[in-house]
């Protein structure tokens, strides 16, 4: 490869990762918080919408548990919470390229948890993960791939470290105090373990996208 081509590829690899709100790589040290404006009008008329029990509040803590224990003891990398309307999206190692949809006041009986998700240790979930992108640095269809991409994916696969266990309980932990704030209360959440970074919409409608390893500092900042 020329020096040409080479500064180029370099070049292109500055830019995605620069381009993107969370790039391939994740959030950068710079940016272990960003916060996005969302529709205006919402966030004036915050204070004026009355508040209402939605299905998860009625369920909050043993759903909270139930998906705790999802996280650290079963086959999840991914959660989101829709507070308003009660639905739950898990993405599972054993199918990553589906979303499952479930309805909290399901997922907040146990029973219903252990059918629908197997039971995996925490280490062998991670591993998996490692497997999974193992596999696609060696299929046929990453040579197809710009070389600026392969050096992204390829420096990502070398240093990923997931989100821990202790951060995952942090998180877990806060979800219910967070909710329960009088104002700016959650709406919903995403946190994934592959990612290491949590996703959260509040009822003014902004948005925040926090680091795992930030997230208590978030906490410490921001709650009551």
């Amino acid at each position: 490869m020329s020096e040409e081509t080479t500064s180029q590829e370099n070049e292109l690899e500055e830019l995605v990762l620069r381009e993107s709100i969370v790039s391939a790589t994740g959030l950068n040290e710079g940016s272990l918080q960003i916060g996005i404006k969302g529709d205006p009008s919402l966030r004036e008329t915050t204070l004026d919408r009355k508040r209402y029990e939605s299905p998860v509040d009625k369920v909050m803590v043993p759903l909270i548990e139930n998906l705790e224990e999802l996280m650290l003891n079963r086959s999840c990398y991914r959660i989101f919470i829709g507070f308003n309307s009660g639905e739950i999206r898990t993405n599972s190692i054993f199918d990553p390229l589906r979303q499952e949809i479930h309805a909290s006041e399901k997922l907040a009986d146990k029973s219903y948890m252990d059918r629908h998700f197997p039971r995996v240790s925490f280490d062998d979930k991670i591993q998996a993960m490692r497997d999974i992108y193992g596999t696609i640095k060696s299929s046929k269809l990453f040579e197809t791939v710009p070389g600026y991409w392969k050096s992204i994916f390829n420096k990502r696969h070398k240093t990923w470290e997931p989100m821990t266990r202790d951060e995952i309980h942090t998180i877990m932990s806060s979800v219910k105090t967070m909710r329960d704030l009088p104002d700016f209360y959650l709406r919903n959440i995403t946190i994934c373990i592959v990612q290491d970074m949590v996703r959260m919409q509040f009822n003014c409608d902004g948005t925040q996208i926090i680091s795992a390893e930030n997230y208590q500092k978030f906490i410490e900042d921001n709650m009551p």
